[in-house]
């Protein structure tokens, strides 16, 4: 399988507006930053793909994410390929330095 992790989300920046030329209206602003993230694993022999939605990108939501996957394929060998980009690689170095 091949897993892979996209951030959604919005950032609202109000600093300029519209108005009649000699007026200079009042603009209230508030930087909001909202994410969700999106994770995705897709076997392409069979195209069978599992996504979850997760409120962050650390390694404890990357343990999740591959909890959830091994528990809905139980009977199957997984061997999942992970892009390196994100949390990804910290997540194994963090394996290998539990031990």
């Amino acid at each position: 399988m091949f897993q892979d992790e996209a951030r959604f989300g919005r950032i609202s920046d109000g600093a300029k507006c519209w108005a009649l030329s000699g007026i200079r209206p009042l603009v209230g602003a508030q930087i909001v930053r909202q994410y969700t993230y999106a994770y995705a694993a897709l076997s392409p022999i069979d195209g069978v793909m599992d996504s979850f939605i997760l409120p962050d990108m650390y390694t404890d939501t990357l343990s999740i994410f591959l909890a959830k996957i091994a528990e809905r394929h139980k009977k199957e060998f997984i061997v999942m390929v992970l892009d390196g980009a994100g949390r990804g690689l910290r997540f194994f170095e963090g394996a290998h330095s539990r031990q």
